[in-house]
Parts: structure tokens; sequence; C-alpha cells
């Protein structure tokens, strides 16, 4: 799949074209692929650490509550059976993890599908904050307003090595994501309303997908 994009400079005008193609999913299975893509990368980022006790964990219960019988109730052998508070847990979680398995070509081709499916939607800007001497968040919300991005959706910046200056410019925003070329995911180019590419990350981009 191949697309022409049109590159800004900082000033929002035209500096020149560049073209990106790269192999996607067929259109049957794209769907199917990226879904699972999204699922992995959810599925790795929970800890899978909550835990609770079972009855032979819980502290206490070595002795029996009540005589066996006599009473006239359900007899009971300890003080910490899940039938009783503070007893143990039935079927409770345990720490486990929740990888899923998607080999390399596989998600290399989801990041590559869910890339072309969103370039329509990037503005690639040539030497991004370049000219910056402080940080200024100002003049990154000027810039988005300049090439036409509503500040008020979910940006995801892609860079290939962002300076301080502009991780600092771009860090009180809220709904603005800033990653480096190489933190490429299927979630992040997914969820945001709006893409913008720096026109050396793309071209890195080209680079590492584009040899499948």
């Amino acid at each position: 799949m191949m697309a022409n994009c049109t590159v800004l400079d900082w000033q929002g005008k035209e500096a020149g074209e560049s073209s990106i193609d790269l192999k996607t999913a067929k259109e049957s299975s794209a769907a199917d692929l990226l879904h699972r893509a999204v699922l992995r990368q959810q599925a790795h980022s929970r800890q899978g650490t909550a835990s609770t006790l079972t009855r032979s964990e819980v502290r206490g219960g070595g002795r029996k509550p009540y005589k066996q019988k006599g009473t006239g109730r359900a007899r009971q052998g300890s003080i910490r059976t899940p039938l009783r508070p503070g007893g143990g847990i039935i079927f409770g979680p345990k720490p486990r993890k929740y990888n899923l398995e998607m080999n390399r070509k596989e998600r290399r081709l989801a990041l590559r599908t869910a890339l072309m499916s969103r370039i329509s939607d990037a503005k690639i800007i040539k030497d991004f904050g370049s000219k910056l001497e402080v940080p200024k968040t100002s003049e990154i919300l000027a810039l988005l307003k300049r090439v036409g991005i509503n500040a008020d959706g979910k940006i995801l910046i892609i860079l290939n090595k962002p300076s301080e200056i502009i991780k600092r410019s771009i860090r009180n925003l809220e709904k603005i994501k800033l990653i480096s070329s190489d933190q490429l995911n299927v979630f992040d180019l997914l969820n945001a309303n709006s893409l913008v590419i720096g026109e050396d990350a793309l071209s890195t981009i080209k680079e590492v997908y584009g040899n499948d």
C-alpha cells in the first residue's frame, strides 16, 4: 500500500512531498489482526500481581471453633474456612502472566497496517521543533493550530529522538502523547485522533518497516 504525504514546515506551509509504501494485511483479515495486536499489548501491560489467600494460607485456624457434636450446628474444623468471615478465598486470583502470543511477522504486519490506516490523518512536519531554544508549550499548540489539528482531541507525536526541550514543551499537554519512532505500537496509532510525524521519523519508519 502506497500513500503520498505533503511535508509541512514549522509555519504550516508546504515544504515538499514524501511517500510511504508498506505492506499491509488483506482487508478481510486486517480487523482481526489489529484486534489481536491491541489485546496483546493491553494484556502485556497488566501486572498480574493480584493475589488472595486460600484457607491453608490464612493466619490462624488451628483450633476447632466448637465441639463436633451436640451443638445442633454444622460441623466445623477450622475458623479459617471460606464459609466464615476472615476465612480463605475460594478460587481467588493468584499471580499470573496475561501474555498473549503473536509472532514477530504478525506483530510487524499489524504495526504497518495500523500506521497505513492512519496515514491520511497524519501531518508530516519538517525539522520539528528544531528552532525551539527553550521549552515552550504555546509553540506546540500554535503549530497544531497552523496545521489544522484540534488540540482538544488525542494527538500522537512521533519523532526520531525528541530533545529534552521538546519533551518539556509537550509534557504539560494532557491529550498529547510523544513517542520516538522506535516505540511505535498499534494501540497508540489507533487510539489517537490525529498524528504528527517528524519527516526524519517517517524516513526511519520506512527504513525499518519497509524491508519485509
